[in-house]
């Protein structure tokens, strides 16, 4: 079989793929013409993030099998396109976290000590000891927003030096924040206590202009902001008003809004450091994530082992047909819940009800549990990482079978719990293979989970329906569906309304202000 590498890969990748007589190509920097001209006879593909595997190149690879990952971020791969020409997407989750975090901790330490300017200004023949005073690190508040893999390096390593350190994160248990020495806080509490704020979360609509002039607003007077995670986190305008200022004494931003950053007034700021997205860029991790996809590559090409793959789990071949639209529904239904729920996560409970609980439901729980991870995490989350990464957040998995499905076939429905807390949702398939969601938190109605949703809370009043509507006429939105669903006349209800376009925020926040609308989400699915 032929292997197709079309960005650079370390050679000692592309070495394990030959001696497992794989015939390997490398041919990088082409354009989008000539790799779909490239790639029609190729069953392997494997790149890095300068690649970018659009559906029309997917289309015109008509012997491709595999796609493999060099690193863990895939937008630069159409997954919905290579998954309905049954093509695996993988990645090498973990190959870059030791890299990230030590990046992080770098420009934390070059910003406190202003290592950067102090440099510049002594190769310019200067002596300034005095204007580049800094600080210490020792006893200092490093509050970390997102405890993933990295936010969990980078804990470690600050404590080291003795540093305090919060962590926010949504589904940061207590006992895993134990093992870590990391006191849980809030995001305000964060603000308000720390002297360091390194962020290390996923680019979602809820991270997008996290630090803002709101949140700039509750911080310490002379906090410094790291930034290695994904670049629209940081409100790059605000920021620039701050260490104008002097609200923020210093800020490092690993990424960028916009790469590269051309004609940024962030890079003409004495108290601003940056570089050109090197959280991932050492030889270790470059050769870990070059060796880790060409040995996944090659087990799947000449053995038939699916490992990392982000689009298909590991199943027999004789149950896929059976089994697959489950874990289609599965996924839909842990990300709709991580994405409408609020609070902490201790428990995720999993009821089979019907004819799916005869099967083996092994896949269909990590699917869930892949979906409800997926949208919170900072690293990419595939069937194989889903179970380890709730483990290590001390996220218990229960699962309950049941034969009695009551109005369906086959019922499955998620329950996420935190203390007292819980939220739930159940989906069926219809025809056997189109999920839907058929009720959410004791709300029957039946949804269609797949692009943007609106999921809207509201009292059962008259001209609530019409109120929506109208606003999205208003800003041309066009509305695909409207659902909904109450408990009684007169109490409180759900709407769920597709749309064609993302809402802005600024339309998101006139929904919140229509009457008798008590919260609005927007749900990517």
């Amino acid at each position: 079989m032929k292997v197709l590498v079309s960005d650079n890969l370390s050679k000692e990748g592309v070495e394990i793929m030959k001696k497992a007589g794989l015939d390997v190509t490398v041919k990088t920097g082409m354009t989008p013409d000539e790799l779909k001209k490239e790639i029609v006879g190729y069953e392997g593909l494997v790149i890095r993030s300068a690649t970018k595997v659009t559906a029309e190149v997917i289309e015109a690879a008509k012997n491709l099998k595999v796609v493999g990952r060099a690193g863990s971020g895939l937008d630069n791969v159409d997954k919905a396109a290579a998954s309905k020409k049954g093509i695996v997407v993988m990645n090498t989750p973990g190959g870059n976290t030791v890299t990230t975090a030590e990046h992080a901790l770098s420009m934390m330490m070059s910003l406190a000590r202003n290592i950067p300017q102090a440099t510049a200004s002594l190769k310019a023949g200067k002596w300034e000891k005095k204007k580049f005073e800094g600080v210490e690190l020792y006893q200092k508040t490093l509050g970390i927003i997102g405890m993933g893999a990295i936010g969990s390096q980078l804990a470690k390593r600050a404590q080291g030096l003795g540093m305090n350190v919060l962590g926010f994160d949504p589904f940061l248990s207590k006992e895993k924040a134990a093992t870590l020495g990391v006191t849980i806080a809030t995001l305000d509490k964060i603000y308000k206590n720390s002297d360091f704020i390194s962020i290390h979360s996923p680019l979602t609509d809820e991270t997008r202009n996290l630090i803002s002039s709101k949140t700039i607003k509750k911080m310490k007077d002379g906090v410094r902001i790291i930034n290695c995670a994904r670049g629209g986190i940081v409100n790059e305008a605000d920021l620039l008003a701050a260490l104008k200022s002097g609200k923020v004494a210093g800020a490092a931003l690993d990424v960028f809004a916009k790469e590269p950053p051309e004609g940024n007034p962030l890079l003409e700021m004495d108290n601003f450091i940056c570089t050109p997205h090197l959280g991932a860029s050492t030889k270790e991790a470059q050769l870990n994530v070059a060796v880790a996809v060409a040995e996944q590559v090659r087990d799947y090409l000449v053995y038939g082992i699916v490992r990392n793959a982000v689009n298909v789990p590991s199943i027999a071949p004789d149950l896929v047909p059976k089994v697959q639209p489950f874990i289609t529904l599965a996924e839909k239904l842990g990300s709709f819940l991580a994405q409408v729920y609020e609070g902490g996560l201790d428990t995720v409970t999993v009821e089979y009800h019907g004819e799916v609980a005869e099967f083996d439901s092994a896949s269909i729980t990590t699917a869930v549990l892949k979906g409800l991870l997926d949208p919170i995490m900072e690293e990419a989350v595939n069937f194989v990482s889903a179970p380890f990464i709730a483990k290590d957040r001390g996220i218990e998995v229960k699962e309950v079978k049941s034969s009695d499905a009551g109005d369906y076939p086959s019922l499955i429905n998620v329950v996420a719990t935190s203390g007292t807390k819980s939220f739930a949702v159940s989906g069926a398939l219809f025809v056997k293979k189109d999920p839907r969601i058929v009720n959410i938190d004791g709300f029957a109605l039946e949804v269609m989970p797949e692009g943007d949703l609106l999921f809207l809370m509201n009292n059962d009043k008259p001209g609530v329906i019409g109120n929506i509507g109208s606003l999205m006429g208003e800003n041309k939105i066009n509305i695909a569906r409207m659902q909904f669903g109450r408990e009684k006349k007169g109490g409180r209800a759900i709407s769920v309304v597709s749309v064609d376009a993302v809402p802005s925020a600024e339309v998101l926040a006139k929904l919140k202000k229509l009457p008798n609308v008590l919260s609005v989400k927007h749900v990517k699915i």
